[in-house]
């Protein structure tokens, strides 16, 4: 191998990284707002007096309020998701994190809904708190996560679609060439 492909074989390698990578830019300090703005949703009343960390673990605390399933699935969505996969991509600025990120955050939104619709209709036989000021902030900063994500996600740049592009064209060509007898 010549110096010449050693040299056109880490630019391409580098390429490949940089098509992988998302550059969020401002929206990574928004991001880790929204982040540590859903973790402290936790610690308010998700409803009645169960905090959204005594939803996630499921205590008796929960259990006295009636939690029901959108409830839990909205906790655990939001703390996966919203807070894990979310640090996760911001520090890694891995493309494929950010998009799980999305789909996961984007779950969540609509678990959250249910969540908070489930907390509006209870059966008349059951005292128990409705939606608390907790489980509305986390709705809301999850929404906003899953709107940011998706901005990062489908921001990518001219050069790394130009780069993707290319790459695409050279696999056509080099099929081409290897399928045509010689």
């Amino acid at each position: 191998m010549s110096d010449f492909d050693q040299i056109r074989n880490d630019v391409d390698a580098v390429e490949r990284k940089m098509a992988g990578e998302i550059d969020p830019g401002v929206r990574a300090v928004v991001v880790a707002v929204l982040v540590f703005v859903l973790l402290g949703s936790f610690a308010l009343p998700h409803t009645g007096t169960a905090k959204g960390y005594d939803v996630l673990v499921g205590d008796d605390i929960a259990l006295g309020e009636s939690i029901a399933l959108p409830s839990r699935v909205f906790v655990w969505l939001a703390i996966v998701f919203g807070v894990g996969v979310s640090m996760l991509a911001l520090s890694t600025r891995r493309w494929v994190l950010a998009w799980i990120a999305l789909a996961g955050s984007a779950v969540a939104s609509v678990a959250g809904m249910l969540a908070i619709w489930t907390r509006q209709t209870l059966e008349p036989n059951v005292h128990a708190g409705g939606p608390g000021i907790g489980l509305i902030i986390g709705w809301i900063a999850i929404i906003l996560l899953t709107f940011h994500w998706i901005r990062v996600v489908w921001s990518r740049t001219a050069v790394q679609l130009a780069a993707e592009e290319q790459r695409r064209k050279e696999a056509r060509d080099a099929e081409h060439d290897w399928r045509q007898p010689k």
